[in-house]
Formats: structure tokens, sequence, C-alpha cells
């Protein structure tokens, strides 16, 4: 016989989950006294403290995370069962992605809205946030899946390639740079730049590429939105490096010109993540199919445009 039961389980994955047994008590309509008696029976019964109280916080202990993934998958397993007795469509719930800036404005809009028609019972709650905080938040269980934009070497984490994208150096066509034919680093060194900030994927691209080739970058700015950075741009003071698919629209309309910087290596993958540990998840896997299909659609376009 179990010692324990899925209800028990699913308050444990509340109060790991908002670090409170009062939010907790509010979210699952049930009192505190209630909560509260649900968890100390589930840590008598394991025979294992599964939170450490921090101030007014209930923090994770070394057996409550290590309980975490695998009450996860408890109960998403639960629903799917219940769901399957019931006749219900099993691809159905809500499932939780956090997405770097680009891939947030120019692929996830199609790729949900693909998702939307395909699997009408299954609702894509979506979050923009810097590849460092999307990391952040798949590491601490808050977020089903990420997209990030650069490579990440925790052994915690899952990376599955998306798509291919690229940097580009943009400026004004009215900078000095704009008409040449090259521009080279000692002439990269001298500008004013406006970048993203420090932890996004696009700095970490940029600044990997200009590594030990440039010695003193003059960066006047750092801003989060890549929208003020083209702004920036657009008035003929600085240069930027910006994902082409956030700048592609100004450059065909000659808003923009992308400087030919031929020693910078600044191409990127866009990749999705989730928790190694974290099990199966149909949920997942229908979004991460459904972002293949959009790829494969996206290449036979650019083939029948060439």
């Amino acid at each position: 016989m179990l010692r324990y039961t899925l209800k028990q389980i699913t308050v444990y994955d509340a109060v790991a989950e908002l670090e409170s047994v009062s939010a907790a008590a509010r979210r699952l309509s049930m009192t505190q006294s209630a909560v509260s008696m649900s968890l100390s029976q589930l840590e008598r019964q394991l025979d294992r403290p599964l939170f450490i109280r921090q101030g007014n916080r209930l923090a994770l202990s070394h057996w409550g995370r290590w309980l975490r993934p695998k009450a996860k998958a408890l109960l998403q397993n639960a629903r799917q069962i219940d769901m399957g007795l019931h006749d219900e469509q099993l691809v159905s719930g809500v499932i939780s992605v956090s997405a770097s800036q680009t891939a947030a404005e120019h692929l996830l809009p199609e790729l949900i809205s693909k998702v939307d028609a395909d699997f009408p019972e299954l609702r894509v709650e979506l979050m923009v946030e810097n590849t460092e905080h999307v990391i952040e938040s798949v590491l601490n269980y808050d977020i089903d899946v990420g997209v990030i934009e650069s490579r990440n070497d925790d052994s915690r984490i899952h990376q599955e390639n998306w798509m291919t994208d690229h940097l580009v150096v943009v400026a004004s066509p009215h900078h000095p740079f704009a008409q040449l034919e090259r521009v080279s680093l000692a002439q990269l060194e001298q500008a004013k730049w406006v970048l993203r900030e420090h932890g996004a994927g696009t700095r970490g691209i940029f600044d990997g590429a200009v590594h030990g080739l440039i010695d003193n970058l003059d960066v006047w700015k750092e801003y989060q939105h890549v929208p003020v950075l083209v702004e920036l741009v657009k008035t003929g003071s600085y240069l930027s490096a910006i994902p082409y698919l956030d700048v592609e629209h100004d450059v065909r309309n000659k808003k923009l010109v992308v400087l030919p910087t031929p020693q910078l290596d600044m191409k990127r993958h866009i990749s999705f993540i989730w928790r190694t540990d974290a099990g199966e998840n149909p949920l997942r896997d229908c979004l991460l199919a459904e972002g293949r299909r959009l790829l494969r659609r996206r290449e036979r376009k650019v083939l029948e445009q060439t």
C-alpha cells in the first residue's frame, strides 16, 4: 500500500511552487489548517522533512527538491488517466512557456496560433524574459518549457535546438560606416554602441564574437528592449548587434543598414529547454512537434523564395 495520497502530493506541489501555506490554501480552495495537516502527514509518512521554514516562506529541503520532479510527473500522469477514463482529449490543459525576446516576438505567436488551431484544449501561457531568467525559471520549476537564444551547459537542463538565427551589426543609413564595403575591427572599436543587457542571449552571442578581437568596446547604453535599441540606432549616432529577425523589416525598408563585418561570427541556435528530470509530458511533446513543423514550413518558404 502507498503511504501517501494524490491529495497530499497535490498539496505538497502547491506549497513547493508558492512557498506559502496560505497561498497554497487559496489556490486549492482549502483552509490553511487543512493544508498544514496534509503536509505534516506526508512528511510523517515519508519520514523525511520536505520543507525548511525561512521567515514567512517555506523553502524546499534536500528531500523536497528530490521529490519535486517526481511529484510533478505523478500528478501529470494522474491527470492523463483521469482524462482518458472520461473520454476527454488527452492533449489538453495548460503548459507554461518562457521565451527570450526575439523568439517571443517573431516565432512564438505563429507557434501558439498553430497549437490553438490543432489542439483547442491545450493552452500555452507565455512569459517573456531574458535568457538568464528563462534558464532560472526552468531550474526553479516555475515553467514547463523555455525558449532561449544561447547555449546552456547546465546538466540539469535538456536542450533541443529548434532553428538557427544570426545577429547583425546595424547602423542608420546616415552613419559614417553605412556606405563602407567592409567595416574593420578598428572601426567597430571606435564606434558608440547600444546593446542588450548582460544576461540576454543576444548580448552573450555578441560578447563571444568580439572576445579577443576588440579590447575596448565603447558601450554607451544597455537596454532590455530591442525596439529601444533599434530606434536609437536610427538616430544615426550608434551601432548595435541585433538579431536579423528583429530588424528584417527596417532593413528592407532602408531604415537600417546591415554593416559588412566578416570577422564577426554571430550565428546562434534558438532552442527549447526543460529540466532533464521532468519526465514524460505529452503537452510538451505536442509543443515541440508543432515547433518542428513550423521550422519545416519556414525552410520550405525560404527555398521557394530562392
